[in-house]
């Protein structure tokens, strides 16, 4: 199992993105300590990982809480004594379908907002324990539009832009100490983010479906990243298998965006 003995934090893991990843990384073997506002959310994928011999435990935490965070991530560290991988699939609350120049500051700047506080507030709750025993991995999600220009995604692609920058600096800071930094980039899972697919599909007056089909023809391989691949992907860029990589994005766009 890629991920046998390691601790991990899943910040967000009552989302669909969350819940993807905590349950592939259960697979390969982790501990896992689910963490967001929602405990309904993380007892029902808790109970889904227990069901299959998994190991996972909950916490209701504030992402947008500073000493929430660093009391829990310290509680973590003393439970498990260690912190091997962070993983922040935190919502960020973004608004699409509204041209820019018709948006409202407060739409378009909130979702960098959000974006900026959760993932440094949890990078900085969880890189000293990392740091403590000289490894670990802290991981967060972005989507094409950080790379792209994609019409109608309001602040979302600054956002994710911003998510990028962030994770190359802070790897830059801590990689010297045995500390990885990986974002992943998807196309979108269709799954997980039903809503802004009606909003684009509406935009263009087609159906989802016939979007869906549209958005995948963008692509290399002709389809989309599903849900079970983001969580394949995160499972193993959290192993050791990856331990040279840092400081990067894994695009598992589908080939939607090519580096």
């Amino acid at each position: 199992m890629l991920l046998e003995n390691k601790c991990a934090i899943i910040y967000g893991a009552g989302g669909h993105i969350g819940r993807a990843v905590a349950q592939a990384f259960a697979r390969e073997g982790a501990k896992l300590f689910l963490a967001g506002r929602t405990l309904a959310k993380l007892d029902a994928v808790a109970r889904e990982i227990s069901a299959t011999g998994g190991v996972a435990e909950t916490a209701q935490v504030d992402a947008l809480d500073e000493q929430a965070l660093e009391k829990h991530a310290g509680e973590v560290a003393r439970k498990a004594g260690r912190i091997d991988v962070s993983f922040n699939a935190i919502g960020l609350d973004d608004v699409h379908g509204t041209p820019l120049i018709e948006m409202s500051l407060d739409d378009f700047s909130r979702p960098v907002s959000i974006a900026m506080r959760t993932q440094f507030l949890t990078a900085k709750a969880v890189a000293p324990h990392m740091l403590e025993k000289g490894s670990g991995v802290i991981m967060m999600i972005t989507a094409t539009p950080a790379r792209l220009g994609v019409p109608l995604v309001g602040g979302f692609s600054v956002a994710c832009a911003a998510m990028e920058g962030f994770s190359r600096s802070l790897a830059a800071e801590l990689g010297g100490k045995g500390v990885r930094v990986i974002c992943l980039r998807s196309a979108g899972s269709p799954e997980s983010i039903p809503e802004v697919m009606d909003v684009h599909s509406a935009a263009l007056r087609v159906t989802r479906d016939e979007f869906i089909a549209l958005l995948q023809e963008r692509t290399l391989l002709k389809r989309l990243p599903s849900l079970a691949d983001v969580g394949n992907v995160a499972a193993m860029m959290a192993s050791d298998y990856a331990g040279s990589m840092t400081g990067t994005v894994a695009n598992m766009t589908c080939g939607e965006s090519v580096d």
